[in-house]
């Protein structure tokens, strides 16, 4: 072939190799250097412009990096076939949008959010400080992997006291939820095995199993809990449970039932019952209710978490496996790391162990059943209203006698600027009751959005008049 004669500029902040690998690279795209091609020798380029063979070398070897050419030892450089793509320009499709806007909600009263106001900063603070400036250097490791020992002595301590829990620091494992928890049974459980979940239930539990592509059976939960005769008719292997304070319907697993759940358990060795603790910190009504954990460490898988303690965002859980459960665990996932921050755990073994969570939770107790007494008092008034759940936990559960739908009732509260959830987002099967039922979280309102927000809920729903 000819020649190649290009025009580079010297004063140019672009690099000469990179002009002449340019100006070769669009002749092969125009067609002007054709499928075969041999380019000239790095010796005899180099000296008709004028260039160093250093600089063709640079050209050359990017060419061939992006496919424009190839080298063959001996021989030299030839330009490789080159096929221009034929882009296709789309419009794109352009969806219409909405013009109803979202009504604007100023009353949440969802039943997982807690009061931040009276988290007692300051002192989590200090010990922060206190950690950071004294004893940071254990904490560039990452520790035990199921957390670090002085706090799951801390958990243990705790739970003997407050939940009756026999268990020893090396069963418990420190993760972030029951997201990070869960699975890890699901791990030492196997993949053979049906869970039962309460229905209607907690929905994250749900989505875990089926992420997991475990198989699931709801069992139905009434007043007093879960339904023993159809678990004992279903193939459930694993039952999960919230036997203290039912989520979301409030329900206390009666005594009765909770000896024939653990019956059913101790008939088959595969058989276990994972007790999701989540708010039995808050009682307001009669002595606590004893965890079934208590009754039977062998066949309960024991689960709690800070997030209602203390705060979700410090997503801090643990568990407590029966002494099978916890060989198997250290036989076959002692290599994982526990998904909790070091620092964070150690802000929380001070807090426990200096007396500050013990306090913290009796001011809050206090604090929740202020709010309780005013939502109660600003609803047993109403005859259409009847309210259950209200023993315990951060929400109740509202039937609504006022001839509305669950779909009306919650439509109507929104165009109030007040979200509420019906108890049917958190079902699989059919609810039973054909009164419509609304469950009401209060922890995170004031006692004054309270009050407003109950009475604007009233008006939505017609109910002021039957008062």
């Amino acid at each position: 072939m000819d020649m190649l004669s290009f025009q580079l500029t010297r004063n140019q902040e672009k690099p000469l190799y990179e002009q002449l690998y340019q100006q070769i690279r669009n002749e092969i795209i125009a067609g002007r250097l054709a499928y075969g091609t041999k380019l000239p020798s790095k010796r005899k380029l180099g000296q008709f412009l004028n260039l160093s063979q250093t600089t063709i070398e640079l050209a050359y070897q990017q060419l061939v990096a992006e496919g424009y050419v190839e080298s063959i030892s001996r021989k030299g450089y030839f330009v490789l076939a080159y096929e221009e793509l034929a882009y296709v320009k789309i419009s794109p499709v352009i969806e219409p949008r909405a013009t109803k806007e979202k009504p604007i909600i100023t009353y949440d009263f969802h039943p997982s959010k807690i009061e931040g106001v009276s988290f007692p900063f300051a002192r989590w603070r200090k010990y922060a400080k206190d950690i950071i400036d004294t004893d940071h250097h254990p904490l560039v490791s990452l520790g035990h992997p199921q957390g670090d020992l002085a706090l799951r002595e801390e958990i243990a301590t705790y739970l003997y006291h407050s939940r009756g829990v026999v268990c020893s620091p090396e069963q418990i494992i420190v993760g972030s939820g029951v997201e990070q928890l869960l699975p890890i049974v699901l791990f030492l459980l196997g993949r053979n095995v049906t869970y039962g979940i309460e229905d209607p239930g907690y929905h994250t539990t749900r989505l875990l199993l089926e992420n997991h592509e475990r198989m699931i059976e709801p069992i139905r939960v009434d007043a007093n809990g879960l339904r023993i005769d159809q678990l004992q008719e279903s193939s459930v292997d694993v039952m999960y449970v919230t036997p203290a304070h039912q989520f979301p319907s409030g329900s206390i697993l009666s005594v009765n039932r909770r000896h024939q759940l653990l019956n059913w358990a101790a008939m088959d060795p595969t058989r276990f019952v994972i007790e999701d603790d989540y708010d039995s910190e808050f009682r307001y009504s009669g002595k606590s209710i004893p965890s079934l954990h208590n009754m039977d460490s062998n066949r309960v898988i024991y689960m709690s978490t800070f997030s209602k303690s203390l705060m979700p965002s410090l997503r801090i859980g643990y568990m407590v496996l029966p002494e099978v459960l916890r060989a198997r665990y250290q036989t076959e996932l002692s290599h994982y790391t526990c998904s909790v921050s070091r620092f964070d755990q150690t802000i929380l073994t001070r807090f426990m162990k200096e007396g500050d969570f013990e306090r913290h939770l009796n001011r809050m107790r206090k604090v929740y059943r202020r709010k309780l007494d005013v939502l109660i008092q600003s609803l047993r008034r109403i005859p259409a209203l009847r309210l259950t759940g209200e023993s315990a936990g951060l929400h109740v559960v509202v039937s609504v006698a006022n001839g509305m739908t669950e779909q009306e009732l919650v439509k109507r509260a929104q165009q109030q600027g007040i979200q509420v959830y019906g108890l049917s987002q958190y079902a699989q099967l059919p609810l039973l009751s054909d009164t419509p039922q609304i469950v009401l979280g209060f922890a995170s309102l004031s006692e004054q959005e309270l009050m407003e927000g109950l009475r604007l809920l009233m008006d939505a729903w017609d109910l002021h008049k039957s008062s």
